[in-house]
């Protein structure tokens, strides 16, 4: 303890030991006198300078007790955060730290909540599953595009893996690469009314999820589905913007339709990721009469993906499962703060009757400040703890 505090302290202590002096015996006095005309307020004032006394030793050995045992979080010595060699392993590393966060929440049904989404996502981590959405407007062709693309690369159209409210799921799989891929059909955005207003928050959701985002649009891009592609590159997330239904423009209009659209996301989407295809080409009606089906022209989106999948793959599933964690650990922590707010609150509250009671008990001018002083760095210490500072008296004090 440094020398002026601790002069300080021993003046401190001097004077409150010679008050008390002084004041048991003026009890004692004011007793004597008393006990030969009242002997039942004198046993009064006997209980009222017991208490006193008692309050006044409590309140020394608790403080110097306090005292004692100071410094541990200081002298503790932090170990330097050990860095994850790769992506999966930070993953997993941000996965533990969030369950060890979630449990110190008490709202047990916000606490189950948030324990069983980082058990989903410590699941998606171990499958190794790469998910891929296809967002965009109801009319952009995203199901034709999935229809392509597993045609192409499955070669057949199978029943999807599960449907659940926001659209199907299809397996597929990429040669030369081990994972499996998962690919997501969504609901069309800009849907009217509220039933369409609720399944684009949930195709929005979903794409907070996916490892890697196919934005369909079949135009430039306009301002409501510009806004959406844009939020979801600011959270992270890896996307291909997929310009769709190509056999309906000229080729002079397909090329100067890409240079707007490549132009309008320089910044968050590369060129390259910005590709061009025809998943369901109209029918063309031949000199005879015969109606021509032309097959889906979706090789330049193929050869995208599998490089960005063979590229970057392994790296897009650990940054996904790291934003993942983030977010949940971001949920956790608003949680966590409210409570221990609360907390804080309940605890000035009590420290406020617990002072206003002190001064009641202790009239004198120097005790009372001394004695709030003291009430005033143990709710400081409390404050502390509740939010993991572990502080002492001396501390709380300053």
């Amino acid at each position: 303890m440094p020398l002026p505090r601790l002069l300080t302290l021993i003046i401190g202590l001097s004077l409150i030991l010679g008050l008390m002096l002084w004041l048991i015996n003026s009890l004692y006095r004011l007793y004597i006198q008393i006990s030969w005309t009242a002997p039942l307020l004198a046993n009064l004032l006997l209980l009222l300078l017991i208490a006193l006394l008692g309050l006044l030793i409590f309140a020394f050995v608790y403080y110097m007790g306090l005292l004692g045992p100071t410094q541990k979080g200081q002298r503790r010595r932090l170990l330097p955060p050990r860095v994850p060699e790769v992506k999966a392993e930070a993953a997993s590393e941000t996965l533990k730290a969030v369950r060890q966060q979630v449990t110190q929440i008490q709202d047990e049904v916000a606490r189950q909540a948030l324990l069983t989404r980082s058990q989903e996502i410590e699941s998606i981590l171990a499958r190794g599953e790469l998910l891929v959405v296809v967002f965009g407007t109801g009319s952009a062709g995203k199901t034709s595009l999935i229809n392509a693309l597993l045609g192409q690369m499955v070669g057949e159209v199978g029943a999807p893996m599960g449907t659940t409210e926001v659209g199907e799921t299809y397996s597929l799989k990429l040669k030369g690469w081990n994972r499996q891929i998962l690919i997501t059909d969504t609901p069309g955005i800009l849907e009217a009314g509220i039933a369409g207003t609720q399944r684009e928050q949930m195709a929005r959701e979903l794409a907070t999820e996916a490892d890697l985002l196919l934005f369909v649009v079949d135009n430039d891009l306009r301002q409501s589905e510009y806004i959406p592609l844009q939020r979801l590159a600011e959270i992270g997330k890896r996307s291909l913007l997929i310009l769709n239904k190509i056999d309906l423009y000229s080729e002079a209009d397909e090329k100067k339709i890409i240079a707007r659209l490549r132009q309008r996301v320089r910044g968050f989407i590369a060129a390259s990721d910005v590709v061009a295809i025809a998943a369901s080409p109209e029918s063309v009606e031949l000199e005879d009469g015969e109606i021509f089906e032309p097959e889906p022209d979706i090789m330049p989106l193929i050869r995208r993906l599998a490089a960005v999948l063979r590229s970057e793959g392994e790296d897009l599933v650990a940054d996904n499962i790291l934003l993942q964690s983030q977010r949940l650990g971001e949920e956790a922590r608003k949680i966590i703060d409210n409570q221990r707010r609360r907390q804080a609150e309940k605890v000035v509250e009590r420290f406020q009757w617990i002072g206003a009671g002190v001064i009641a008990v202790t009239p004198l001018p120097v005790v009372d400040l001394l004695a709030t002083a003291a009430v005033n760095a143990q709710m400081v210490v409390e404050i502390g703890r509740i939010y993991g500072c572990e502080l002492n008296m001396d501390r709380g004090s300053e």
